[in-house]
């Protein structure tokens, strides 16, 4: 769903009815939306609601008789605030999309298709998010360029910027090299004005080059022309820049003290890795952040490989330090045999490789890849009176016109590699963003036959976390947590349950984790312990009219009380599912089994809800816990929950506690148990000291 579904969204309704603004909040919370909701009927109390706190996106209920949507825009374009506005609305014609677009919506989305709903605040939310990070980035920018401007002035660098051939900057270094006292004087001057004749054709052919838009060269040897006429050996080092937020090119002159020769062999030391004569990490990101811009800009015939030696701490052990550089340089003397004219080779780390594929399709990337694997396998390498054999594996990143940047390429082509090496090593491992759709298909395929395997095997494992009572509570509670056994060690349910709902197999995993709840709590009673489970169900769970029954003979079966199990489910799920969910309550009362509702107070009127599903636990929604020593607002809302709830006969659960002070605060407002990691992390053992 996009990064921005990770975050709490700030929903702000305007709607008459409560169970229209419930449904709607509904949807979003049940397509995996983070939401904070608030309900306003008027433009007054619109306009109280956005000064009080903070909003992204304000839904206008067609329904809603006391605000229409220019008055609405009216309002949020008075605040100042940046934030979306949507139109509602249960059919859409071309004349309410066009009337909504000019009275200020951003969007019209239908309340009656939880799809269209979904994807059109979703999309907004991460356009507004999108927005909101540039005005941050911009600030941050011209902060940074205003910093960049004084370094500049107190440089002994002589620095220019120079726009269109023109001079628009120019520190006190760069003044006093050519001789001149103000920067006026220098203004507007054509830096072709400071070539000496000799090298002005030259100039003038890079300034033509800039002036097409390409890349300035990195380094220029000139003869430089002072103001009085006379001249010096320089190197104008040249790089692509902006200044008040117009493209200009930095140019920094540096006086020639020794032979252009040396200079450039100098230069050369500068981009070198000594130990085996390639480029270096420093510069290989220089070129890897050209060869990128040059994919945005559609030249996609590129690719990263990140080459690294399979166990190479062993190969140390047979070849000691001090043949290890003797075995890097054969190593890169290697690749270069293999590398074309335009590839871009590097020692990037200790003993791992990077080059940038130039000028070969991807399909032609991917077999050079697998040639240079090869020559690893096939090639022997002498270090002094030793004979050693290396393996490599190899990660590959396709360049397409959808990478981000440099950063992401290497952490594409990184992961790749580790991914290979995990799989044994002497390998390669490839990832194509064009291909990502199919390779999330075959992963769905892959999810289904280990959660097949995992359901007729007994692969998964139940994890226990205390759940403790800060009011004296008899009796041990402990709620039960699902994982997948997996090659690289235990799965977390979010992992496998979107790809299980997928394929139809949560019914299954229910009545797994159930029976196996049922067989430990048979243990524990047997062993004398008043244990209490709660048990997390799915959400089709209440839609499942074979489970109750099947519930009660496996009871039945154990003779083992109901009132040792609490079962739990999403508050969202319930709202949407809500006669189904009163049935599903009342038979497990009937067998004596508690409920629980999960994510509590993320509705606008959660205790609403309570008149209709009675359930014996509510566990309070934990965004409420994000730094709740900190958030007064968050502190009042969970003393007010906990007032309620007791007047009410329910039990509050604070889920997610990280900390003592949180602790300190949850007991003071009357929080009856509390659930988290600073009490205990989920075990395969119930071990935890209930004292």
């Amino acid at each position: 769903m996009g990064k921005a579904a990770d975050k709490v969204l700030r929903v702000l309704l305007i709607e008459d009815s409560v169970e229209d603004a419930e449904q709607v909040i509904s949807i979003l919370r049940n397509a995996g939306i983070a939401v904070r909701p608030n309900r306003v009927e008027d433009g007054d109390q619109l306009k109280a609601a956005l000064d009080a706190g903070a909003t992204d996106l304000v839904m206008l209920s067609p329904k809603a008789k006391k605000i229409g949507l220019s008055e609405t825009a009216a309002i949020i374009s008075r605040s100042g605030k940046d934030l979306c506005l949507l139109q509602l609305a249960d059919a859409i014609t071309q004349d309410l999309v066009l009337r909504s677009l000019k009275e200020g919506a951003r969007d019209v989305a239908l309340r009656t298709v939880p799809e269209h709903l979904k994807t059109i605040a979703l999309r907004e939310f991460e356009n507004l998010t999108a927005r909101r990070n540039l005005r941050k980035i911009e600030a941050a920018w011209r902060e940074s360029e205003r910093r960049a401007h004084s370094l500049l002035d107190s440089s002994r660098d002589p620095i220019a910027y120079v726009h269109e051939g023109m001079h628009v900057y120019a520190n006190r270094a760069y003044l006093e090299m050519f001789n001149f006292e103000e920067f006026d004087e220098i203004e507007g001057l054509a830096i072709l004005d400071l070539i000496s004749p000799k090298d002005a054709a030259t100039f003038r052919n890079v300034l033509k080059t800039l002036s097409k838009g390409e890349k300035p060269p990195e380094r220029l040897n000139v003869q430089a022309q002072r103001a009085d006429g006379s001249t010096f050996d320089a190197v104008m080092e040249m790089a692509e820049a902006s200044i008040e937020g117009e493209p200009a090119t930095q140019i920094i002159f540096r006086q020639q003290t020794v032979s252009a020769e040396l200079a450039e062999q100098l230069d050369a030391l500068k981009r070198q890795d000594l130990v085996t004569g390639l480029y270096n990490r420093q510069h290989f990101l220089t070129e890897l952040d050209r060869a990128v811009a040059a994919a945005l800009g559609g030249k996609v015939d590129q690719a990263l490989l990140y080459i690294e030696i399979d166990n190479y701490r062993k190969v140390l052990d047979q070849i000691g330090v001090g043949g290890a550089d003797l075995l890097l340089g054969d190593v890169a003397t290697m690749l270069k045999s293999l590398a074309g004219e335009h590839d871009v080779l590097a020692r990037f780390a200790d003993h791992s490789f990077t080059v940038v594929s130039v000028g070969r399709t991807h399909e032609a990337a991917a077999q050079w890849a697998e040639q240079i694997r090869k020559r690893f396998e096939e090639r022997i390498f002498d270090v002094g009176q030793r004979s050693v054999s290396l393996n490599a594996s190899i990660g590959v990143c396709l360049f397409s016109e959808k990478i981000t940047g440099a950063a992401m390429v290497l952490e594409k082509s990184n992961e790749a590699c580790r991914n290979a090496q995990k799989d044994g090593g002497n390998r390669i491992v490839t990832f194509d963003p064009a291909a990502q759709d199919k390779a999330d298909a075959a992963k769905d395929r892959e999810w289904a036959e280990r959660i097949k395997t995992a359901l007729e095997k007994d692969k998964f494992i139940l994890f226990y976390q205390p759940i403790v009572s800060l009011q004296g509570a008899e009796g041990e509670f402990y709620e039960v947590l699902l994982r997948l056994d997996g090659p690289s060690g235990e799965i977390l349910p979010g992992q496998f349950l979107p790809p299980a709902e997928r394929f139809g197999f949560l019914p299954q995993i229910d009545r797994w984790v159930i029976d196996h709840v049922i067989r430990v709590l048979q243990e524990r009673i047997k062993q004398g312990r008043n244990t209490t489970f709660f048990v997390k169900l799915t959400p089709p769970a209440i839609e499942d009219g074979t489970l109750l029954p099947w519930l009660a003979q496996q009871l039945k079966n154990a003779r083992v009380p109901g009132d040792k199990l609490v079962f739990e489910m999403p508050e969202s799920k319930v709202v949407t599912h809500l006669k189904q969910a009163k049935f599903f309550q009342k038979g497990l009362e009937q067998l004596r089994c508690g409920f629980a509702l999960e994510q509590f107070g993320s509705g606008l009127n959660s205790f609403q809800l309570l008149k209709h599903v009675s359930a014996n636990y509510v566990k309070l929604d934990r965004t409420y816990m994000n730094e709740l020593a900190k958030s007064q607002e968050n502190q009042q809302r969970v003393r007010d929950m906990c007032e309620q709830a007791r007047g009410l006969g329910r039990m509050t659960v604070a889920e997610f506690v990280e900390d003592a002070a949180s602790m300190s605060i949850l007991f003071q407002v009357g929080v009856n148990f509390v659930q988290g990691n600073f009490l205990q992390e989920p075990q395969k053992t119930m071990s935890y000291d209930f004292g």
